[in-house]
Parts: structure tokens; C-alpha cells; sequence
């Protein structure tokens, strides 16, 4: 991002205070619109008392920043190493890099301890699920952040309305599959999930008994089967250099009034 590569694990070292402030209060802000995300599953505002407000442009808070927003959708089977990349990536934007980057993690997980709560996991709950995540996904894509937002996500459909609806906001995305055979996740098995779902504990489990759509033309495929959690990070930040998200910066000039004044000795 002109991003240097991350050349060992995340080591979780400290940004510069003063930015690392703004951009905690640009998530705290945005945060506080969340209930705007939310509206009605069927597409349909139910109320026509309403009126959109517009603020700051996109491209003002994008200048502030210093580069535009984008949405990394990461998909895969439970297992697929979908949280630890997140993570690791998360820290490689924000803390090895030779400045902060705005990034916001959302993770399918920790969001249904607050704003997903009501949800579980029938199909009707997992595409309402992904509805949600997207527009949140594109309220912090609005504001300049790299979001990265990570759940299974096992349906076409759901993913392609994520898509649609950062393409309807002209707003970059990218499709990104961590990607791992069914026996590797299995074996993994950090939750203990796998083996529920195969002793009848656990029904409509991904991968299991319930379907995963695997992506036909992903932007990122990453197998980490066959690569570290180093190596696909920086295979995602070489995708991230592509897609043209910095914008050019230039000194800001001195008015007359700013300049200091010369008095002869």
C-alpha cells in the first residue's frame, strides 16, 4: 500500500497516537449510524416520514484519511482460517506499515453478540445476516476505511447481493475466499463444531449438512493449506495495491498570512 509486505507474525506494536485517535473516533461515529443499516430485509424503507441527510463528501473524508474505502468480503468454511487472516491483516494495515491505515474488522462471530443477535442460522437468518454486514460494510467503506469483513457467507447469492450493493455505491470490493478442503477444516476444528455436526449435535452445519457455494471467480483465493498466515496476508496486500485505493497527496500551501515575516537585523 505502496503496503509493505508483512515479513513475520503481527508483533501487535503501537501506532501513532494521534492517528490512531481519529480513526477510533471515525468508527465511534459510525458505530452510532449502524441502526441506519438495519432497515427492512425486503429491501423497502417502511416509513415515509424519513429524508436522507448528506454530510461531509465521500471524497473530503477520503482526503483526510488519505486513501479510499474499500469492503475485503472474506468468505470460507468454518475453519478456513477466515478470523486469524483477518487479524493478522488487520495488524499488518494498522501497525507495520510506515503510516496507519483506517481499518475496521467485522467479524461474523462478534457481531452476533450485538448487532446480529437475533439471528441464527436458518437460511432465511444467514442471508439477513450477509444484508446486514454489507451495508455496514459500505457505511465504513463510505467513510475510507479497508473493512474486512469476515463470515462464512455460504450462499451466491447472498455474496453477490454484497456486491451489488458496493457496486450501486460505487464502491470498491473484493471477494475473497480463504479457502481449505473439508478435511483440513475438519481437522482443525477450533470449536469443536465439525464433531458436533457429525454426531447429529449441531444441524444445518456448513460444509456438513448444509451447503457452501464456492466462489467461481473470487479477486483473492487463498489456500491456506498450502500457505502460512504470512504468506496469504501479503497475497491480499498485493491484491489491496491493485486496486488503486491511494490517492495522491500534496503540500499544503502557506497563505500570506501564515508565512513568517523576515525583519532585517
Amino acid at each position: 500500500l505502496g503496503s509493505r509486505p508483512l515479513l513475520s507474525p503481527p508483533e501487535f506494536a503501537s501506532a501513532g497516537a494521534g492517528a490512531m485517535a481519529k480513526y477510533a473516533a471515525l468508527a465511534s461515529i459510525l458505530l452510532g449510524s449502524l441502526v441506519a443499516a438495519v432497515g427492512a430485509a425486503d429491501g423497502l424503507v417502511k416509513s415515509d416520514n424519513i429524508k436522507f441527510h448528506d454530510g461531509l463528501s465521500r471524497e473530503d473524508k477520503w482526503k483526510s484519511i488519505g486513501h479510499k474505502g474499500i469492503t475485503l468480503w472474506m468468505t470460507g468454511l468454518s475453519g478456513s482460517g477466515k478470523s486469524t487472516i483477518s487479524v493478522a491483516l488487520e495488524h499488518a494495515l494498522v501497525t507495520k506499515q510506515p503510516r496507519p491505515y483506517f481499518v475496521y474488522r467485522l467479524d461474523g462471530d462478534n457481531l452476533r453478540f450485538g448487532l446480529n443477535r437475533d439471528l441464527g442460522f436458518s437460511p432465511e437468518d444467514r442471508k439477513e445476516n450477509v444484508r446486514r454486514v454489507a451495508e455496514v460494510s459500505r457505511l465504513f467503506a463510505e467513510a475510507g476505511a479497508i473493512v474486512i469483513a469476515g463470515l462464512i457467507s455460504p450462499y451466491a447469492a447472498d455474496r453477490a447481493y454484497a456486491r451489488e450493493v458496493h457496486a450501486n455505491a460505487s464502491l470498491p470490493f473484493l471477494e475473497v475466499f480463504v479457502d481449505a478442503p473439508l478435511a483440513t477444516v475438519e481437522s482443525r476444528d477450533p470449536k469443536g463444531l465439525y464433531k458436533k455436526a457429525r454426531q447429529g449435535m449441531i444441524k444445518g452445519f456448513t460444509g456438513i449438512d448444509a451447503p457452501y457455494d464456492i466462489p467461481e471467480a473470487p479477486e483473492v483465493h487463498v489456500r491456506t493449506d498450502l500457505n502460512s498466515v504470512t504468506q496469504s496476508v501479503n497475497i491480499i496486500m498485493q491484491h489491496l495495491d491493485q486496486a488503486g485505493i491511494h490517492l495522491p497527496r500534496r503540500f499544503r500551501q502557506l497563505d500570506e498570512n501564515e508565512a513568517p515575516t523576515c525583519t532585517a537585523p
